[in-house]
């Protein structure tokens, strides 16, 4: 579904991505990981649109896509999350819901004048999938809640719940587990994998949490200094001495399993 080419972005004198290519197939989750400084999330920004790169290329279905601005990517059905969560603060959750379907019929004050009823009507289906969304994910308790009074953990969920008011073909997820706790976190892993098994979505996700990383992702892409490490399944990047060095400094000697969370 997403073809990276040769992809460089350049900050100054800094190689923040150096020369990646990568694929990402369609209908599985795959995972990003790396070291603080590897380049994920620029790599992320960059095929999302926020960066243009300095240069390569990114393919979304085999259309060119580089550089591409995020609403228009949006309206392609790439979507993202943040690491820290962008949720507008004073609406309810089923508010914040109800925002993010493009086009709108009550988003033009001629309609509001001249075709109440279409834009009732158009409200009330967009109101209906907002709340088949908030059942899903399991938090119907503060669907009529100010978004800025959750807690962490909830706003990740109400970010992947934004994902689902609209087609999307790819979500990517940026550190969805940074700041969740145990049983949230959990909630969110279902949450994705429902999404992934039962609604075909694809799914991309930068994760620092190992055992998040080897419950849901196949395959798995390591990031280091910018450039692509290794690439494989989750038992096959553990035992990846590079990979090993690339987090811990050294060699599989004496070391312990690359299994416990990262930073």
């Amino acid at each position: 579904m997403i073809e990276v080419k040769d992809l460089h972005m350049h900050f100054g004198g800094i190689h923040a991505v150096d020369g990646v290519s990568l694929s990402i197939e369609g209908g599985r989750i795959t995972g990003l990981i790396g070291p603080n400084g590897a380049g994920k999330t620029t790599l992320f920004n960059v095929i999302a649109g926020a960066y243009k790169p300095t240069s390569g290329k990114v393919y979304l279905d085999g259309a060119d896509i580089t550089g591409l601005p995020p609403h228009e990517l949006f309206a392609k059905g790439m979507l993202r999350t943040f690491q820290i969560a962008h949720e507008f603060r004073t609406l309810t959750v089923r508010e914040n819901l109800m925002m993010v379907p493009a086009g709108q019929s009550g988003e033009k004050l001629l309609d509001t004048w001249l075709r109440p009823s279409r834009v009732r009507e158009e409200e009330e289906r967009v109101r209906a999938k907002a709340d088949e969304v908030i059942e899903f994910l399991q938090i119907t308790e503060v669907a009529d809640e100010f978004a800025g009074n959750l807690s962490g953990g909830q706003k990740k969920l109400l970010e992947l719940g934004r994902t689902m008011m609209v087609d999307a073909k790819i979500v990517f997820l940026d550190e969805v587990g940074a700041g969740v706790n145990r049983t949230l976190l959990n909630t969110l892993g279902d949450a994705i994998q429902r999404l992934q098994q039962e609604r075909g979505y694809t799914f991309c996700m930068i994760e620092h949490d190992m055992d998040f990383i080897s419950r849901l992702c196949d395959p798995v892409i390591v990031m280091a200094e910018g450039t692509l490490l290794a690439q494989g399944s989750v038992e096959e990047v553990k035992a990846n001495e590079q990979v090993i060095e690339a987090y811990l400094g050294t060699g599989l000697k004496n070391k312990p399993a690359l299994s416990e969370p990262v930073s």
